[in-house]
């Protein structure tokens, strides 16, 4: 893709941690107002934006559960009383800005719910209709109606909808849900409008394809990403099908282009178990491996900073129960650290270079390095539940590092062998 097409990211994005965090799910309450009081914690654990799982009202008509779907919106400017107040959602982004965070809203543009407002109050043609008039049920969810892009009204409605959140309610940008259900030259418009009304304004696509990168979004997901390290963990896939798969997702996108890696989000959860049921005794490694990637933009789903061992309901309450720091808290922390600190990890063009060091072991092990000038991170990484004796030359790579986990330092010889545990790693940097 050319890169003349590429808009600069914000520049707090670059070395950025992101959390999606589930309202409905974090506290007793399930509030605005409770989750506010989580902003310091998440702030000091070194995350850099709050994404916010939908928090508009939720459509009545054909609703899951108790309280419905997140993704079955019913007006795009109001919030779901559920939640709290206009005035308790200003009040959490007020204190998030205040404490350095940024807040992203998740967008579903693809459809409304089925009794929104746009159903009643926009013309017909704002939806695709089905033989008997009525709005077509998109991808089965049968409690939203799919909204009609061949009508560009429908790209301003969702265009000033969004705007408002920015201009009025302070947003710093969207996850846009499902982002490759609705035309690319729709998510160009409204990237084109918004950075009129915030230059440094965040896009984050739901979705894979290149072209999404093309004047509209800074990061995408790296679900395939995801799909690999859990067959890794579950002994479905060798290394080399993750070595295979970095090295055709370089040649994809563009050098600019944001991947957002994580080991769990809203989805994962709920639908196919928390990240322990997932990946196991590889949780830990394969959370590190999110950090350190090319162009990672790491995710961290709620209840993850606390190894909370649960898939959460998707349309009911079914809140954290005592959660408390503990290994997961402390590793997440250190990631978070390691990610600011070192140049070398940002994501986007301003990451370091990606050199694979030879070894003796690639359907287990990962040896590379990332680097820019004057920061420097090796990674060896064992991928498998195996004890492996492993053995590589660092070359050009040798000398002193500080171990980013423990803070020791260490020196790095031209051969390297040592036993290597299951599922272990070892995050060294050299500045």
């Amino acid at each position: 893709m050319d890169e003349t097409t590429h808009i600069p990211h914000p520049a707090w994005s670059y070395p950025a941690v992101i959390y999606e965090l589930n309202v409905r799910q974090l506290t007793p309450e399930g509030t605005f107002a409770a989750a506010e009081k989580h902003l310091p914690r998440l702030r000091e654990l070194g995350i850099d934006a709050v994404w916010l799982m939908p928090i508009h009202p939720i459509g009545e008509t054909n609703r899951k559960g108790t309280l419905g779907s997140y993704y079955a919106v019913r007006d795009y400017c109001g919030v779901n009383p559920e939640f709290g107040t206009m005035a308790d959602f200003d009040r959490f982004v007020s204190t998030a800005h205040g404490l350095g965070l940024k807040v992203l809203l998740d967008w579903v543009a693809n459809h409304t719910a089925r009794d929104a407002r746009w159903v009643t109050e926009c013309p017909a043609d704002w939806y695709e209709r089905d033989a008997a008039g009525e709005p077509v049920v998109p991808n089965g969810w049968d409690d939203t109606a799919k909204l009609n892009y061949a009508n560009r009204a429908v790209w301003q409605g969702q265009i000033d909808a969004m705007r408002f959140w920015l201009a009025e309610h302070g947003v710093d940008g969207f996850r846009c849900d499902m982002a490759m259900l609705v035309p690319t030259a729709f998510w160009q418009e409204v990237a084109a409008q918004l950075r009129e009304v915030k230059h440094n304004l965040f896009m984050l696509a739901e979705a894979e394809q290149a072209d999404l990168f093309d004047r509209a979004f800074d990061a995408c997901y790296a679900w395939e990403f995801h799909h690999i390290v859990n067959d890794i963990a579950q002994g479905r896939r060798r290394v080399w099908d993750l070595r295979n798969y970095l090295y055709a997702d370089r040649d994809r996108y563009p050098r600019s282009a944001m991947r957002l890696m994580f080991t769990s989000n809203h989805d994962e959860n709920s639908w196919n178990g928390s990240e322990f049921r997932r990946l196991g005794d590889a949780a830990g490694i394969m959370a590190a491996l999110t950090f350190v990637l090319p162009q990672s933009m790491p995710l961290v789903y709620t209840g993850q900073e606390f190894g909370y061992d649960h898939s959460f309901a998707f349309f009911d309450r079914d809140p954290m129960v005592d959660p408390r720091p503990g290994r997961f808290t402390e590793l997440y922390r250190l990631l978070c650290l390691l990610k600011h600190r070192n140049r070398a990890l940002q994501a986007g063009e301003r990451g370091g270079s990606f050199v694979e060091i030879e070894n003796n072991a690639k359907d287990c092990l990962m040896t590379f390095v990332r680097e820019v000038e004057g920061n420097r991170v090796l990674c060896v990484m064992n991928l498998s539940p195996y004890t492996i004796h492993a053995d590589f030359n660092t070359g050009i790579y040798q000398g002193e590092y500080a171990d980013a986990l423990t803070g020791n330092r260490i020196v790095v010889p031209y051969r390297v062998e040592q036993d290597m545990a299951p599922w272990s790693y070892r995050i060294l940097i050299r500045e």
